[in-house]
């Protein structure tokens, strides 16, 4: 049975620890309010990119000369999936998440014969991948997700990357895996495709205009030719996709990581109170055993 010491010591380490997690929550929840007005503020950037060149590729007629970045390679056989987690941990099952979810894609793609390369952006990502799929790892960006403000120029040395690895013809298809900042209880593992891009599902009134051939209608004017447009901006859209989801991240990590510690603090106060309780019990305990011994002591005599 522990002695009364032993109880003491501990509860001073279980509100020492206490202290931490009610500090660590206080900070996260700082951070968090940055970091979701960024993502937000990125989101109808994003929505309005993909959007727009939905409605310029509904309009181009594809062929050999295309842009690679928008019908692909002709194959699906080697993949790149790059991969965003945090930098650091304690923040529940954030990470741990993420890398199942990517375990089970790389799994899934292995199974029906294709080949994989990982791009880990954060340091957590590339630890867990690194014990089963290490070979796997082409490269890795660790800092940017320990930021305090994650900036384009910096996200988009990510891009840079990734579009010199498709020039030089290393993969087929890229997809980016990233936690989606649902809410502040809620982050969900997605896989969006990056290469070749991805049409939307367009909501606009103007795709309900056809000819009678079938052919789509477009409200618009393009100046200079669609493929033109294309060229320039499906580059671009990348990275603005890749900054979205490194905003993304980061606020769910530290939605993420201020829900761990109001749960660690939480358990901390409760187990406080229970050791507070048995340290009583045995108090009164030890305190009953010496009056006993006094008391036959006393009569022995």
């Amino acid at each position: 049975m522990p002695s009364l010491r032993d109880y003491r010591d501990r509860i001073v380490s279980v509100k020492s620890t206490k202290k931490i997690t009610s500090a660590m929550k206080m900070v996260a929840a700082s951070k968090l309010k940055k970091a979701q007005t960024q993502a937000e503020a990125s989101q109808p950037y994003a929505d309005a990119m993909s959007a727009m060149l939905s409605r310029v590729a509904k309009n181009v007629v594809i062929n050999a000369t295309s842009s690679k970045l928008l019908v692909g390679t002709g194959s699906d056989q080697r993949h790149l999936l790059v991969v965003v987690t945090a930098d650091r941990g304690l923040c529940g099952g954030f990470n741990g998440n993420l890398i199942r979810a990517v375990r089970f894609k790389i799994q899934k793609l292995q199974s029906e014969g294709k080949d994989v390369q990982l791009v880990c952006v954060g340091r957590r990502g590339r630890d867990g991948l690194r014990r089963g799929y290490g070979q796997m790892i082409a490269e890795s960006f660790i800092g940017l997700m320990g930021a305090s403000k994650i900036e384009f120029a910096e996200a988009n040395k990510i891009t840079e990357f990734v579009l010199e690895k498709f020039d030089a013809g290393e993969f087929d298809v890229c997809s980016l895996v990233y936690n989606e900042f649902a809410s502040v209880l809620s982050q969900v593992p997605t896989i969006q495709q990056l290469i070749p891009f991805s049409l939307p599902e367009e909501q606009d009134n103007a795709e309900e205009a056809k000819e009678e051939s079938g052919t789509f209608i477009s409200p618009y004017s393009f100046e200079p030719t669609e493929e033109e447009i294309l060229n320039k901006l499906l580059p671009r859209n990348i990275g603005v996709q890749v900054f979205r989801a490194l905003l993304d991240s980061a606020a769910g990590e530290q939605a993420a990581r201020m829900t761990a510690m109001d749960n660690a603090t939480r358990n901390a106060g409760e187990m406080i109170n229970d050791l507070t309780l048995q340290y009583n019990r045995a108090r009164q305990a030890h305190i009953t055993k010496e009056l006993i011994e006094i008391i036959s002591g006393a009569e022995a005599v």
